[in-house]
């Protein structure tokens, strides 16, 4: 009875602050949706709801075991929520590689990881196939010709192939990633893209491209693409090179439209319409200017969302200003935990599948760390002590804090998904963020203002000056020795224990918050111990990568450069494909490479032209893998692995133990391959 009173007393003490966790535990049900690993069925989430019922029956007592029995009411309920919303998103999968017409309307341009413009289509058509079993969307990469205008109805021949799997097991699986984007296949072509029929017009898409294409004739080529990727999302336009640039000083998050560009918008245009109206008595006596200032910074916001392609991050980011701009609306603090968690909590119904991405995981946990921070350092920027001087080093002090704040909250998301550190990253900001904030956002909002009367450019100007400062940040800091840091994909459970005690330590009221440093401590010190597999076999045969005293050893110096460096990189590992192909100890000769690890001997025969170079072999301990089908001779004791298998399996992954580890396994998920 004592545990049962002093768990009801520490939780009572929580009254007041448990609003926070409610979209935690949301979070943790369709955390454990994704973690099951077989599809849930209905006798499930009958038994869950159920179970949910009952529990929320207790909750209503409100003691120590009824808060706990709502939170495990959440549970479920986000649990079965994420369910729903995976049945809801299905649609038609490709089940096996084509080659043919594709027809179908264009919904969206962009560029891919490859640097290669690409379309998704909607409205698909393809030869002999039902449209029954047609995907609903599919995605090319064009390598010839231009990309059509959104709203085009085009045809093109096109190589199309299911959603692959993850490059290793445990990885990020594209699949379920295409699944909840509804994209049914991808693919590219070589040929030009045909425009059979009128465009039809998609107003918002339209003025999108519009906008996209007025912005980079007004601004220097080297501004400008980013110019439009900041006001229309279309990053499709910036160079590779400043890309690269970006993601090296840690400034790759001021591409993409987030929190930052949507509060400091949604900002600007509160602030200025607040002070314009101060400025006519008439309406600052009799109107409350401060509810109309956010009202139409609201509306605004919402502009900007569609403008900008209304994608993920920039919807994620839309719902959080719009709570904070509502509760300036209805007198409430517009800058707190619960605002922060009322933000989540929408983003999750919206699209609970998100809670999964780098994104949201970054956004959020910066977000709350500020509010956190400056709630508690709040006495040192109350206003008005020391004039201008104190003005601006209060300024200069919230600038530090909140780019270190933010910087500490989300290093260890973006390292766990990029397996990079900029080391310099902080630096980077201070210099950048500040004039993307004073003079970028402002001209761009400037230049919208002024564009009905033909003077946008004076707004396009401004604009072009900071970015042009911001891309020279860039560039210097990416040049300076060791400005990137490479680290090891940590394992499965680390960051979850992470982000329990950064939660425990943010959220919870007391001193028993810095209990929560234990398991963060716990997990940054057992992160760069994570065993890598000793062997990589990609999930088509193509590529195999061995790991050696100096790292990975992969089997060909080029080609399936894209799992290539997914490797690398989860390795903590710095080097290219064709270096890392240099490290196989003896024997290179770029159709048959033979490995010596855990024991067996892996021999990987690439094409048509290994094959023939190849001495057949299948003895006992040997792992035998083929880029092409062959059939395994009619004696032998080896693993013989072909397309045809892989295909069953997906890659695979040799522990130091020995085991076999594959990305498929027994699990049977929505979205795994047919």
């Amino acid at each position: 009875m004592r545990v049962f009173g002093a768990l009801d007393a520490r939780l009572q003490a929580q009254r007041g602050h448990l609003f926070p966790w409610v979209p935690v535990f949301f979070g943790l049900g369709v955390g454990l949706y994704f973690a099951s690993p077989m599809e849930p069925q209905r006798l499930h989430y009958l038994g869950i709801l159920l179970t949910a019922g009952g529990l929320g029956v207790r909750a209503r007592r409100g003691d120590g075991v009824g808060l706990l029995a709502g939170a495990l009411l959440l549970v479920g309920l986000g649990f079965c929520y994420m369910g729903l919303r995976a049945h809801q998103v299905g649609a038609p999968v490709l089940s096996y590689r084509y080659y043919g017409p594709v027809e179908g309307q264009v919904l969206a341009v962009d560029r891919s990881a490859s640097d290669a413009m690409r379309i998704t289509l909607g409205s698909v058509r393809l030869r002999d196939m039902s449209p029954a079993r047609t995907p609903d969307r599919v995605r090319i990469s064009l390598f010839e010709g231009s990309a059509p205008m959104p709203g085009s109805w085009v045809m093109t021949t096109a190589n199309l192939s299911p959603p692959q799997g993850p490059a290793e097991p445990g990885g990020f699986d594209f699949r379920r990633h295409a699944w909840f984007l509804g994209l049914g296949a991808v693919g590219y072509s070589r040929v030009p893209v045909l425009r059979t029929g009128p465009p039809e017009v998609l107003p918002v898409a339209t003025l999108r491209a519009q906008l996209s294409e007025r912005v980079r004739a007004a601004m220097p080529a080297d501004t400008g693409g980013v110019a439009t990727a900041l006001m229309t999302g279309d990053r499709a336009h910036v160079p590779r090179q400043v890309t690269e640039n970006l993601r090296a000083s840690n400034l790759a998050h001021l591409l993409a439209i987030s929190g930052l560009h949507m509060g400091l918008f949604a900002g600007v245009v509160f602030a200025s319409l607040r002070r314009c109206f101060a400025l006519c008595p008439p309406i600052a006596l009799r109107w409350p200017v401060k509810k109309l200032s956010a009202a139409v910074a609201l509306v605004a916001s919402f502009g900007y969302l569609l403008l900008s392609g209304a994608n993920v991050a920039t919807e994620r980011a839309f719902l959080m200003v719009a709570v904070m701009l509502v509760a300036v609306m209805l007198d409430r603090r517009a800058i707190s935990v619960r605002a922060v968690a009322l933000a989540a909590m929408l983003v999750l119904l919206r699209r609970p599948e998100s809670l999964l991405s780098a994104g949201f995981q970054m956004s959020f946990s910066a977000t709350l760390a500020l509010v956190v921070a400056f709630q508690l350092l709040q006495p040192w920027f109350r206003p008005g002590r020391g004039g201008a001087l104190g003005a601006a080093a209060r300024w200069g002090l919230a600038l530090l804090v909140s780019s270190l704040v933010a910087g500490l909250a989300t290093a260890p998301f973006g390292a766990a998904h990029f397996n990079m550190i900029s080391h310099y990253g902080l630096l980077a900001n201070l210099a950048a963020v500040p004039v993307m904030g004073a003079v970028v956002v402002p001209g761009a909002v400037l230049a919208i203002c002024l564009a009905p009367i033909g003077a946008s450019a004076v707004g396009f100007w401004i604009m072009s000056q900071g970015i042009a400062w911001i891309l020279k940040v860039a560039e210097t800091v990416a040049t300076w020795p060791g400005a990137r840091g490479h680290v090891v994909a940590p394992e499965a459970w680390i960051l979850p224990v992470l982000v329990a005690g950064a939660l425990l330590l943010l959220l919870w009221q007391g001193r028993f918050r810095w209990a929560g440093l234990i398991p963060i401590a716990l997990a940054l010190v057992v992160w760069p111990l994570s065993p890598r597999p000793e062997v990589l076999i990609s999930a088509d045969g193509g590529l195999v990568g061995v790991m050696t005293e100096t790292g990975r050893a992969l089997s060909r110096p080029s080609g399936k450069s894209f799992v290539a460096g997914i490797w690398l990189e989860n390795d903590g590992d710095g080097m290219d494909q064709a270096r890392a192909y240099r490290r196989i100890p003896e024997g290179r000769d770029g159709k048959v490479q033979i490995f010596q690890s855990i024991g067996r001997r892996f021999v990987h025969v690439l094409g048509k032209t290994g094959l023939r170079a190849w001495q057949p072999s299948c003895a006992r301990g040997e792992v035998i893998i083929l880029s092409i089908e062959v059939e395994p001779p009619a004696a032998g004791d080896c693993l013989w692995l072909t397309p045809r298998q892989l295909r069953e399996t997906g890659s695979i992954a040799f522990a130091g133990n020995g085991a076999m580890i594959t990305a498929n396994g027994q699990a049977r998920r929505l979205w795994s391959a047919p």
